[in-house]
């Protein structure tokens, strides 16, 4: 009993099963305590209203399993934002072109930093968060006051639902969850994934393997820089503006949601259904004082911090029992018979 309770702690899905039975506790203490809770609705509106976040973690996920982090997220959010805005109110460009542009951009970015941090071995805390400090800054440099989308199609899009019969979800929703899809199965399913893991896990051993290391990594983070495009899109689905606080601190939240999601710090192991459902506890404890009335949305972050504390703890204890099980099964193999020797 002790053993298979010990090894379903060293599962690299323990995380994740934690992750989901706190989000159920959370909820379910949400229907008992607030009546409307329990409407379809209101747990399709987590999906709705965090959309944009649901894209950055993903792609900080990325960048977490080769033991990298992306600080510049949020600021090319914000970029995002501000530059599909502003394309939308002073040029005639159709709304699919200006956000083909605004992607485009973001994976550009995401490819330079990943080239700079790879080819030069820079660390990526530094590099990336140059990287928000530039974007934040040309935010303000393109306007410093909010800008208006009132383009007629990204408005319609933008108040667009698809209808559920239960409930609808919105665009940005169903964006974010075909990014969700997609990364899922690229890291489950692909040898570019295998790749990223095997990385994570040891660089030096997956160069020694002969996988491509500094592709990889470059890759890596123009996913981050995509996705962090397509989230300020999302983004702007929201809120219809282009302003250069938008997305402030969302780095932080994306980095807490992919490690209360299952995402090792040290690199190696991440599970992408864990990053969702470390948003959606973000978005569930909004609800929570959304439904209360009176409590400050500041308590989410002392709630999220309080977690991601305890989810760390967490995963040291994982790696510990992993340490102690890999140990104790190298001990117990019995010694290979020594080959006879010529006559």
């Amino acid at each position: 009993m002790k053993r298979r309770l010990n090894d379903l702690i060293a599962s690299p899905y323990f995380s994740f099963f934690v992750t989901v039975a706190l989000f159920a506790i959370l909820y379910g203490a949400g229907i008992m305590a607030y009546k409307g809770f329990s409407r379809p609705q209101v747990f399709l509106n987590l999906f709705i209203d965090n959309a944009a976040l649901i894209i950055v973690t993903v792609g900080i996920t990325f960048t977490l399993i080769i033991v990298g982090i992306d600080l510049s997220v949020g600021a090319v959010l914000a970029l995002s934002c501000m530059v599909l805005a502003w394309l939308l109110a002073n040029t005639s460009i159709p709304v699919g072109l200006a956000v083909l542009l605004v992607l485009l951009m973001g994976l550009v970015f995401g490819a330079a930093q990943g080239y700079i941090i790879t080819k030069f071995d820079l660390q990526p805390f530094i590099i990336t968060l140059a990287g928000m400090f530039f974007c934040r800054g040309m935010t303000a440099v393109i306007s410093r006051d909010t800008i208006q989308i009132t383009n007629e199609t990204f408005v319609a899009i933008a108040s667009y639902r698809i209808d559920l019969g239960f409930g609808f979800l919105s665009v940005g929703a169903v964006l974010a969850m075909i990014v969700l899809a997609i990364a899922a199965v690229v890291l489950g399913f692909t040898k570019f994934g295998r790749a990223v893991f095997a990385i994570g896990g040891s660089e030096s051993s997956a160069a020694l393997m002969g996988l491509p290391v500094f592709r990889t990594k470059v890759i890596v983070y123009t996913i981050s820089g995509f996705c962090s495009a397509l989230g300020g899109v999302a983004y702007a689905l929201i809120m219809l503006t282009g302003y250069n606080l938008h997305g402030l601190g969302m780095e932080m939240d994306a980095i807490a949601s992919s490690v209360i999601g299952g995402t090792l710090l040290s690199g190696g192991v991440a599970f992408i259904p864990g990053a969702l459902f470390g948003v959606l506890i973000q978005g569930v404890i909004l609800t929570f004082i959304s439904f209360q009335g009176t409590l400050s949305a500041w308590w989410t972050k002392i709630v999220v911090g309080a977690l991601l504390c305890v989810f760390i703890v967490m995963q040291a204890f994982i790696t510990e029992q992993k340490n102690k099980l890999s140990q104790k099964s190298s001990m117990e193999e019995p010694p290979s018979d020594p080959k006879p020797s010529a006559a």
